[in-house]
């Protein structure tokens, strides 16, 4: 049965971004277009979860053609809570964007390619066929390049051609894997492709495939040894931009890898799920160090994404139900806590005279900003994960999935990284917030908003006096990925 509810976070910012080129010479309309249409794609992500609740997995055949000929979207549990997750960020980021004061946010296609940006991210997480998938990551890494070279900031074309470089290689990754599928099995759907996978044969281009995705997967996520083009390029962005790359768009490779290994290459799992235990410390303690001995704001917190991207391949690689589920709850609760700690930052800088967020050049100029300095401590507490908040949560979930597995080196190595988290969050609050500069900060009376940063706190602070129902819908998510044949079963029929 086809649910046309699924096109909603898709089409509907696809629309809002159409209407918006329109609307070019009217920026008020194309600013309540774009708000209406994240609202919407908001309002369908919530509808879709709550549809799932009762285990369906919704589909809608595209142009009424039937897979595994045609192409689906196909939302199950896992599909509908990283789809809250992006719809919620992308949402926030909106908000931001039409109370900030930048030269790029007031130019007449930001708002346009900002929606493209959330329907490449939402698509590819809708997506049933595979190369699918790869238009819906292109678009969402076009939208974001461009985004990111009209950036106020002076390095940001450059950042914009080095990594429209270097993703060009994961592109062409991506490609090549998806190029050796079709010509082993002759078809794009992930069931399909998933369905002629479990009956154990593996021709001789099925691995090479699972390698070459796996590569582009961990590029697009920004994952040890294919993180060296994202603190550059992220912290360039303009403020709204980053703050949804940094939080949910390097979800999307997260998102495609746990797809990846339960749906289409579960022989093969287990030995993937090892080298990303690997791979996720060495990124804990990369990202944590680097962000300690970094000299800008806005950069500690991309480094910061790199760290915190490692504990969600810990969790997947560790690869139990309750792990599996502790990598769900950390990704959701990192995409809220770092979007928010990303536009207090922007919030600061907007307000400082050079307009930077460079520690050498903001240090004290939060103390004149008392609310900034209470959303960025609580944002900065729920990072590091101190209780109550939400990232309490997701750390004590990944302890107590790496307590049922018995890793105990990994999960000794995991928790002691945690600390340093808490050691360049509480040296960044102190630098912008405490600490007297030599020279009075020179700062301006107008500035960005903080309203889109502190409902996201909200929600970090909700989230962590109630946390039952996220572990809940991804306890539910976990258990119907761990039998791929229901997703086979409701894409193929049978």
């Amino acid at each position: 049965m086809d649910n046309a509810i699924l096109l909603g976070p898709i089409f509907i910012p696809l629309a809002g971004a159409s209407l918006g080129v329109m609307l070019a010479r009217n920026r008020t309309y194309q600013h309540a277009l774009a708000l209406v249409a994240s609202v919407l794609a908001w309002l369908c992500s919530i509808v879709i979860l709550a549809a799932n609740l009762n285990g369906e997995i919704l589909t809608y055949q595209l142009g009424g053609w039937a897979p595994p000929f045609g192409i689906v979207l196909v939302a199950d549990q896992l599909t509908s809570v990283f789809a809250l997750m992006a719809t919620t960020v992308m949402l926030g980021g909106v908000l931001y964007a039409l109370g900030c004061r930048d030269k790029s946010v007031s130019s007449p296609m930001f708002m346009p390619l900002f929606l493209c940006m959330g329907v490449g991210l939402n698509g590819s997480l809708y997506t049933g066929d595979i190369f699918t998938l790869f238009v819906f990551i292109e678009l969402m890494v076009i939208s974001s390049v461009i985004l990111v070279a009209i950036s106020d900031n002076r390095l940001g074309l450059e950042a914009a051609i080095k990594y429209l470089f270097i993703s060009g290689v994961g592109s062409l990754f991506l490609l090549t894997g998806i190029a050796a599928l079709y010509a082993t099995f002759g078809t794009l759907n992930m069931a399909d492709i998933g369905r002629l996978l479990a009956s154990g044969e593996r021709p001789l281009l099925a691995q090479a495939a699972a390698v070459m995705l796996m590569c582009a997967f961990l590029l697009k996520s920004g994952v040890f040894p294919f993180h060296f083009w994202q603190p550059d390029f992220h912290t360039t962005a303009p403020t709204p931009v980053h703050s949804v790359l940094s939080s949910v768009v390097v979800k999307a490779g997260i998102y495609s890898i746990i797809r990846m290994i339960t749906l289409m290459f579960t022989d093969e799992a287990p030995l993937i799920q090892n080298i990303l235990v690997v791979l996720g410390i060495i990124g804990i303690f990369f990202g944590s160090l680097a962000a300690l001995r970094t000299y800008d704001a806005k950069r500690i917190l991309a480094y910061s994404t790199f760290a915190q991207v490692g504990f969600i391949l810990v969790g997947i690689g560790w690869g139990s139900p309750l792990a599996l589920a502790a990598a769900i709850v950390y990704a959701f609760n990192h995409s809220l806590i770092k979007a928010a700690l990303l536009m207090i930052t922007g919030y600061i800088a907007s307000r400082t005279a050079a307009k930077t967020s460079r520690l050498s050049e903001i240090g004290g100029a939060g103390k004149t900003l008392p609310l900034a300095g209470l959303l960025y401590f609580v944002g900065g507490l729920a990072l590091a994960g101190v209780p109550p908040l939400n990232g309490f949560i997701s750390k004590l979930t990944l302890v107590q999935g790496g307590i049922g597995v018995g890793q105990w080196v990994a999960l000794g190595l995991v928790v002691g990284a945690g600390t340093l988290t808490l050691l360049y969050m509480t040296r960044t609050w102190q630098l912008i917030f405490q600490v007297q500069p030599a020279e009075p900060v020179k700062m301006k009376s107008y500035g960005d908003s903080a309203l889109a940063p502190a409902l996201l706190i909200v929600m970090c602070v909700v989230l962590g006096l109630y946390a039952s129902p996220l572990i809940d819908l991804a306890m539910r998510a976990v258990e119907q990925i761990g039998d791929p044949t229901l997703y086979i079963r409701a894409v193929l029929g049978g």
